[in-house]
């Protein structure tokens, strides 16, 4: 991937791209409120150093290129050493002249290189004095920042006092997780202010506000360490001397906040092809971290390296920040649009003018529900800043307030279903049509049936349309009470299609009870929560007789899902007994229901533990399945893993113990072999569960 650099054509232009350049520079440095996403800014300079490069001597003393923050950002707290930008490359062909660049200035080639994450923050120096924080400041110009202090006591990650009396100054990042996030823009929105467009933008603006009437909590990732006048000597030679990871490893002795703590922690790389494939994991992992990256920082680990390499006055010459794709792109709200989704929930969709993120061209984006429209104070026609990540649903952050022209609009909630033009329930966020799962019949029974739910081979969308327009099936009951003459009475079935058709409907009566519980749709569970409740009770009988309290001891319920489930299994008590009247079955096979006198830790049932040969094990499964396993989807495979008494989860960290790895399995094996978690192939898997197979 390679940021394209934007064209500037004449002298006038690039004079107002140097203009446009420093003001969007000077409101991301003292704000995080930019006009331009960072893939715009990106190409602008780009293009700016272009035409410096072909007209050097028509350089303008303003132009952002050479300078920290891009020359718009100045402070008054002087840096003991400078606190630099870094250079940027955006593909394995940049990286690799870097690296050839950077052996022809020390002498030989970089036989050790740190490989971390580029967080999405501010980069901020933390003095402490005999152990205590005394200081904060941003990085400002590089020579001198502001002082941000009074933030003290509110950074997670940063402690007030560390665990040893030691006078240093630790470097790193502030940011907002995405969970932080979210909560700073409730807690905003709630106090009368505008919602932040991007966690960067909440974290730039929180760090450095005074006397709010609100705190925020922020997190902290230190990634320097360095002496300050008043460090003791031997401490200062071994703070100047050591290899970078090191000084990582010393200051998480100390109580920092580092990434070793993360799924993407630093490492050390010996060849440029090393660097590459961290890269490669570290991208591959971006949409499932908690917190925003835009890149990947490569160093060199060694202090002799780092001092042969030098600095130049924007940027040292033995660090480079390898750029990822854009995630984040500022675009227009034109329209939204109110869907219908199968269990009667009315979803909003927001309509947006055309932008390419990461390579797809985006026009939708999910708004959740008409709470959150009303909590981001979104209008028609605002300037949004759109969020994706790898195969995420992209999502509307929250309006880029200060572009408002005064044309924005306000959005029109409905009055009425969409769809079928009956009332709207509207006493919880996600509103839903009165009429429930009958609003939307067909997409409902066409869900039910689906492959992974009750798997009704030949009932598509198209049969079900007519069987309901018919009136031969006014729930998913009906479908099991279906004669053969009344199918053999529709547009174009004949006696096969029939025939194989009520095998299909029979076949299905005889799923295990986690694809019945998956077909009934019960909002907040999905495939691997259906499974989980299935084994957990056992029966139908139980999950129907179980209260809130009891629901929360399946692993992923908690106090705000529990009780929505189980008033919503009251709600489908009407129809999950028509469907054990016409033989549907309702018992997950090999699953033993709670013991009355087994207790959890608060009191409450637990559930037995599960016997198997993956017993106790967290299994992840990645790549194509062969062998026995061939036909198997990913979800029928989750189910094998679970009836063998294991957990399946779709990423790897510590706590998985088995790597099912099939062809072209990428990122996750990769991951696992780091980690030294087992691997197997899916012949061996196939031998560990070969009786669950039979």
């Amino acid at each position: 991937m390679t940021t394209s650099a934007a064209v500037i054509v004449d002298a006038a232009a690039y004079a107002q791209a140097v203009d446009d350049a420093v003001g969007a520079a000077a409101a991301y440095y003292a704000g995080g409120t930019s006009p331009l996403d960072d893939d715009a800014y990106d190409r602008l300079v780009r293009g700016i150093a272009a035409w410096e490069a072909a007209h050097p001597d028509q350089v303008l003393p303003e132009s952002p290129t050479g300078k920290v923050a891009g020359g718009a950002v100045e402070g008054d707290v002087p840096h003991t050493v400078p606190m630099l930008s870094l250079d940027n490359v955006f593909s394995a062909e940049e990286f690799t002249a870097w690296t050839a660049s950077l052996a022809r200035r020390i002498g030989h080639d970089v036989q050790r290189l740190g490989v971390g994450p580029k967080l999405d923050g501010l980069a901020i120096a933390a003095r402490y004095t005999r152990g205590r924080l005394t200081r904060l400041i941003t990085r400002g110009d590089g020579t001198a920042g502001e002082d941000v202090s009074h933030a003290i006591g509110t950074i997670e990650g940063l402690p007030e006092t560390l665990a040893e009396p030691v006078t240093v100054e630790v470097r790193g990042e502030v940011l907002m997780t995405t969970a932080q996030f979210e909560h700073a823009n409730e807690v905003r929105t709630a106090h009368g202010g505008q919602p932040f467009a991007n966690p960067r933008n909440a974290a730039a603006g929180t760090l450095r506000a005074k006397e709010r009437a609100y705190t925020v909590p922020m997190t902290f990732f230190g990634y320097g360490l360095l002496p300050v006048p008043d460090t003791d000597p031997a401490l200062a030679e071994r703070l100047t001397t050591s290899a970078h990871s090191d000084l990582m490893n010393m200051a998480a002795a100390f109580g920092v906040h580092t990434s070793a703590q993360t799924a993407v922690q630093d490492v050390v790389a010996h060849n440029p092809e090393q660097v590459l494939a961290r890269v490669k994991e570290i991208a591959a992992s971006r949409a499932e971290l908690p917190f925003g990256i835009d890149g990947i920082v490569i160093k060199a680990d060694l202090a002799e390296d780092q001092q042969a390499a030098g600095s130049g006055s924007r940027a040292p010459r033995w660090a480079i920040a390898y750029k990822l794709p854009a995630v984040e792109k500022i675009t227009r709200l034109l329209e939204v649009e109110w869907n219908v989704g199968r269990t009667g929930i009315i979803a909003p969709r927001a309509v947006l003018e055309p932008v390419v993120i990461d390579g797809s061209t985006i026009t939708y984006a999910t708004l959740h529900n008409p709470a959150d429209i009303t909590r981001r104070a979104l209008l028609l026609g605002d300037h949004v800043m759109v969020h994706r990540a790898g195969d995420v649903i992209p999502r509307i952050e929250a309006p880029v307030t200060h572009l408002r022209t005064g044309d924005e609009q306000t959005i029109a909630f409905p009055e009425q279903c969409p769809r079928c033009g009956s009332d709207i329930d509207t006493s919880e966020e996600r509103w839903r049509c009165a009429q429930g799962r009958n609003c939307h019949l067909v997409a409902s029974l066409a869900y039910a049936a689906g492959r992974d739910q009750l798997d009704v081979e030949g009932l598509g969308t198209t049969r079900i349309v007519q069987l309901v327009d018919a009136g031969l099936v006014t729930d998913l009951a009906d479908l099991f009470t279906l004669k053969r003459e009344q199918l053999l009475g529709l547009e174009r079935m004949g006696e096969t299609s029939t025939d194989n058709l009520l095998t299909a409907i029979a076949k299905a009566k005889e799923q295990p009870l986690a694809r019945v519980l998956c077909a009934l749709g019960v909002r907040g569970t999905g495939r691997s929560m259906s499974r989980r409740i299935a084994r957990h009770f056992a029966t139908m009988d139980n999950i129907r007789a179980a209260d809130a309290e009891a629901m929360q001891q399946v692993e992923g319920i908690g106090t705000e899902k529990a009780p929505s489930i189980v008033a919503e299994l009251a709600e489908l008590a009407p129809l999950i007994d028509k469907l054990a009247a016409v033989g549907v079955n309702m018992t997950e096979p090999g699953a033993t229901p709670p013991s009355a006198d087994a207790t959890g830790p608060d009191g409450t049932a637990a559930a037995s533990p599960q016997a198997g040969p993956l017993a106790g094990m967290t299994v992840v499964v990645t790549g194509a399945m062969t062998g026995a396993l061939e036909k198997l989807s990913r979800n029928e495979m989750n189910e094998l893993i679970e009836r063998a008494g294991g957990r399946s989860s779709s990423s790897v960290s510590k706590k998985t113990a088995l790597v099912v790895a099939g062809e072209g399995a990428g990122s996750k094996r990769a991951k696992a072999e780091q980690l030294g978690i087992r691997l197997a192939t899916p012949d061996d898997f196939a031998g560990l569960v070969a009786d669950l197979l039979a």
